[in-house]
């Protein structure tokens, strides 16, 4: 009698033993489930907001190299064509320029980001003039008939700014660095207009003097970033308006 109770026991303590696997199999189908889900909405995202993420989540996490600071100065996004979808047009261009860039070994005076205006070709001014004129020097004839022809080949809408640092000028020709970043502006417009096959209706210039630094013009260093010019391929909202110019 008390063995066949204590047979019972043991019997009915196999019931819930012999269960347990179901519930281990059954959660593990579940995380597959679950990753099979992932990995198909990530294959439906576009691969520029997966870099952005990545991005921003090194940037968040990462700690900056000793020595290293934060510039002030204009804002953009840092210089890759990676953060930007891969098949859009102005990530092809930035590949293209950059290119370019080294194939002419120019890195010291030019660069090139992204801003909120668009893809930013930006030239130092001794790639392009000799000092206090505004007359394209013949060493610089080159590199813009290669970004003339880059140019000419797209469809953007272009904007040339020219820039200076804060030291006074005080010409005949050049008054004040309004006149001397205006006239450098127009100059480089002029010869793409002149050598390439651009409509000018996509091309415009504008002159900024030395209120639109990039780095305080406190050393020969920053003096020296801030004189510049700018080729700037703009987004499609970033058209300049014909009614707003006019004005």
């Amino acid at each position: 009698m008390g063995d066949s109770k204590k047979h019972k026991r043991k019997k009915g303590n196999e019931g819930p033993a012999g269960g347990g696997w179901e519930i281990v199999y059954s959660g593990f189908v579940l995380i597959l489930l679950c990753f099979f889900i992932m990995l198909s909405s990530f294959s439906t995202m576009e691969e520029a907001k997966i870099m952005r993420f990545v991005k921003s989540f090194v940037d968040a996490v990462g700690i900056m190299q000793g020595g290293l600071k934060f510039d002030s100065g204009a804002t953009v996004l840092p210089k890759s064509a990676d953060i930007v979808d891969s098949n859009d047009k102005l990530a092809q261009l930035f590949s293209e320029l950059a290119e370019l860039n080294e194939r002419l070994k120019k890195e010291k005076d030019i660069t090139l980001a992204y801003s909120t205006k668009g893809l930013v070709m930006r030239l130092s001014d001794r790639a392009l003039f000799d000092v206090g004129v505004a007359n394209i020097s013949p060493q610089a004839v080159p590199l813009l008939q290669k970004v003339g022809d880059i140019i000419a080949r797209t469809n953007f809408e272009v904007r040339i700014e020219g820039h200076s640092d804060n030291l006074p000028i005080k010409t005949v020709q050049f008054p004040s660095n309004w006149e001397l970043s205006t006239a450098r502006a127009v100059n480089v417009l002029r010869f793409f207009l002149e050598t390439g096959r651009i409509s000018s209706q996509r091309m415009s210039a504008v002159g900024f003097g030395e209120f639109q630094p990039m780095v305080p013009n406190d050393s020969i260093e920053h003096r020296a970033q801030n004189r510049r010019v700018e080729i700037i391929f703009l987004h499609s909202d970033q058209k300049p308006n014909p009614v707003e110019e006019a004005l």
